[in-house]
């Protein structure tokens, strides 16, 4: 029987702080995104490198806390817009970053 309880309680616990981590990641993701794209319109190609990759790092914190198909295709892009970024290509980062954005917004609307 303690181990039934035990095992729930864990079952509990990390199920949890899965959905807790895609919670804090991807409000993080959007808001760095949001950064990269206003960097990038402003030509700081470099500026929008450092906060898509910061977007990057928290998207793929929230994939791995739940799998989901914008959230992954958030991800594609951002890899996009940080690899046109490191070319100089501020206007070419902000393209790939405006994708990535609609993406991790739909993967960041409530579950119904």
């Amino acid at each position: 029987m303690n181990i039934k309880i035990i095992l729930l309680a864990t079952i509990s616990l990390f199920g949890g702080s899965f959905a807790f981590a895609e919670s804090v990641h991807l409000p993080q993701a959007v808001e760095h995104t949001n950064a990269a794209i206003t960097h990038g319109e402003a030509g700081h190609a470099p500026v929008l490198v450092e906060h898509a990759s910061t977007a990057l790092t928290h998207a793929e914190a929230s994939e791995k806390a739940e799998a989901n198909q914008h959230t992954e295709e958030g991800i594609t892009h951002l890899k996009a817009a940080i690899e046109v970024g490191k070319k100089g290509d501020a206007a070419g980062g902000v393209t790939h970053a405006k994708a990535a954005l609609k993406h991790l917004e739909l993967a960041n609307q409530p579950k119904k």
